[in-house]
């Protein structure tokens, strides 16, 4: 695949080859000037029908010193007037002044953006999660230093991206680590996750941080370094396929909740931060949610980090709990009016 050249090389081309360009110009105004006596006007002239290469006659006969800069000057100019004219040809026809224009459409979006997630790496991995994030109405940005790849993420003019080091401070300052709420690093070596864990840890001390690992033994290394949780896609790929064995309709009917694509029911998370103080002094039992609102409460995370699942009808709810909902969109939504005592 042809490598792709960044845009701002391309402008960076023509600014280098318009400066020589004007130099020329500049320097051959002078020599007529000097050489020949000519008026600012006059040498200006001879310069440019002598750069361009035009063909017109000489405003005054040349003297013999004058034939000689003249000769010189074709020399010099030539090169560059043809490498002017060449990068701005494929400047307009590879359309890098159209991509240019939309880099800086995603770069203005990317420094509007809060409570976002960062991705790093667009491989089969860094990919999914990005579907995922999409489907879930996620507002998300890739870091991305191959060229092909880059290619790839363009194919989609919706993506949000930035090029280079997800490692580098600087990079993940562009994607606004900082306003940041989760990153992902899904890079394909462990190495490179643990540098991007250490550098966004350091950043952003509240983010949530999730890592891939191909090694085991790099799980806990990346839990030292900052990660959230740690994702081993082989340990997980070998037990699913187990599990398609031993309980192949258990495995299909949670993936089903959580990866299916109509979203017609799903199994999502709710803070309890909104809760009456009403509703804290009563039971599962006596807030009676199933049948108010026909969503299940499918478990609880207790702010000591604890996870009860099927919790029991006399437990209370509290500011600080995380509620576990199976239902469809009406009925979570019914299913939080409740608890704010509406």
């Amino acid at each position: 695949m042809k490598k792709r050249v960044p845009y701002h090389e391309n402008f960076k081309t023509i600014v280098y080859g318009v400066s020589a360009l004007f130099f020329i110009i500049f320097a051959g105004g002078i020599g007529f000037a000097v050489i020949e006596g000519y008026s600012f006007v006059d040498a200006l002239y001879m310069t440019t029908i002598t750069v361009s290469t035009v063909g017109f006659r000489e405003v005054y006969p040349l003297s013999e010193g004058g034939k000689i800069f003249t000769v010189l000057l074709i020399i010099f100019s030539f090169g560059i007037f043809g490498y002017v004219i060449t990068s701005i040809t494929r400047l307009v026809v590879e359309g890098a002044l159209q991509q240019s224009y939309k880099l800086y459409q995603v770069k203005k979006k990317i420094v509007k953006l809060e409570d976002h997630i960062i991705v790093c790496g667009y491989g089969r991995n860094g990919y999914q999660a990005c579907v995922e994030l999409k489907e879930h109405g996620e507002k998300f940005v890739i870091l991305e230093k191959r060229d092909n790849v880059v290619t790839r993420i363009l194919e989609d003019p919706n993506l949000l991206y930035v090029q280079g080091d997800a490692s580098s401070e600087e990079v993940l300052d562009v994607a606004q680590i900082r306003k940041a709420k989760a990153l992902i690093t899904a890079l394909p070596n462990d190495a490179d996750n643990m540098f991007v864990v250490l550098t966004a840890r350091e950043m952003n001390p509240k983010l949530k941080i999730i890592s891939r690992a191909s090694d085991f033994r790099s799980d806990v290394k990346l839990r030292h370094a900052g990660a959230t949780n740690v994702i081993m896609p082989d340990r997980i790929g070998g037990q699913r396929m187990a599990k398609l064995v031993t309980q192949p309709d258990v495995v299909e009917f949670v993936e089903n909740i959580l990866l299916q694509r109509s979203r017609e029911v799903k199994l999502t998370e709710v803070e309890c931060g909104c809760i009456s103080e009403e509703n804290t002094t009563k039971t599962i039992q006596e807030l009676n949610l199933r049948k108010k609102t026909g969503a299940n409460l499918m478990g609880l995370k207790t702010p000591e980090g604890t996870y009860i699942f099927n919790p029991s009808p006399q437990i209370k709810i509290s500011k600080d709990d995380k509620l576990f909902i199976l239902g469809t969109d009406e009925q979570i939504i019914h299913f939080k009016e409740i608890l704010r005592g509406n």
